[in-house]
């Protein structure tokens, strides 16, 4: 049941990932008609290496928009491009590059946390995959030794070659960094069910954040992507659904936001857009918030 302090629910900020077309400021405009409490962006094209630099009129134009929004947490996701577990000597090292910049660019936003899928092995193993992850972050960090922002590690449903989709590999990457205060955790609700942990269930979903407790630890657990699943349990395929039409269903979400372990945690949604091309944040976030209880279940 819901924890309330006072006249304060204790609950998830609520919001979701919105587009940066006409610049990065316009997303705290589009998140503010979506009802968003807190954001999160591409701060580049999600399909481009190339990244235009930051001018200060950007800069203004992007804490003017912050202060006005009231947006209580941004969050930035790196390029789909990138791949820090590849391989390949020249994709990894454009990787690493790539990932730099998006920390630099973070920083200079001031975004505390760049969310990331971990990256794939490419039929190397997971183990070699790891290794070249862990090498790549230890760099990146070195070389923004005054930028405060934590590598964030996304679960992943395990598709493909991606590591990511067991607990023990986000730990194996966490223990392997050197700088523990760069580096947490991004839990993905349809990545980790179509990884096989099960959440529909009051036992379930607790005996998976105890999992979860145990080989990486909660304190480690930053951000929350908010996603029903287009495919069943252990599907190992990354489709997101809108929240309540999947395999999922509306439980999860219920026993998550009326978790008080994850007051003020940002909860982001990813869902794929409407039929009518719209994005469909504001119905989500709406179903969201219809679970969340108080004290006394009303």
């Amino acid at each position: 049941m819901l924890l309330k302090h006072g006249s304060e629910v204790v609950t998830l900020l609520l919001g979701a990932h919105e587009s940066i077309s006409g610049g990065l400021h316009m997303a705290f405009e589009r998140a503010k008609e979506d009802t968003c409490e807190v954001l999160q962006i591409f701060s580049k094209s999600s399909h481009q290496w190339q990244a235009k630099p930051l001018t200060e009129k950007d800069l203004e134009a992007w804490q003017k928009a912050w202060k006005e929004s009231g947006i209580k947490v941004v969050v930035i996701h790196d390029s789909y491009l990138i791949n820090l577990g590849s391989p390949k000597e020249g994709a990894w090292r454009r990787s690493v590059e790539a990932f730099r910049v998006e920390v630099e660019r973070a920083g200079v936003l001031g975004v505390k946390h760049l969310v990331f899928h971990p990256g794939a092995h490419g039929g190397t193993g997971e183990k070699e995959g790891i290794k070249r992850i862990i090498r790549a972050l230890n760099e990146v960090h070195s070389a923004t030794e005054d930028c405060n922002v934590m590598s964030t590690i996304e679960t992943t449903a395990g598709q493909g070659s991606y590591v990511g989709y067991r607990f023990e590999h986000i730990a194996e990457i966490m223990d392997g960094v050197e700088d523990k205060n760069r580096v947490g955790a991004c839990f993905d609700t349809c990545h980790v069910f179509a990884a096989g942990y099960e959440l529909r269930t009051r036992e379930r979903y607790e005996e998976t954040m105890d999992r979860w407790d145990e080989i990486i630890g909660l304190e480690h657990l930053h951000v929350f992507h908010l996603n029903d699943s287009k495919h069943p349990l252990g599907s190992r395929k990354d489709r997101h659904e809108h929240i309540g039409k999947g395999y999922l269903g509306l439980e999860p979400f219920r026993f998550l936001l009326n978790d008080p372990r994850f007051k003020n945690h940002p909860g982001i949604l990813e869902t794929p857009p409407l039929p009518d091309g719209r994005n469909g944040y504001r119905e989500n976030l709406e179903v969201l918030r219809s679970l969340i209880s108080n004290r006394d279940g009303n």
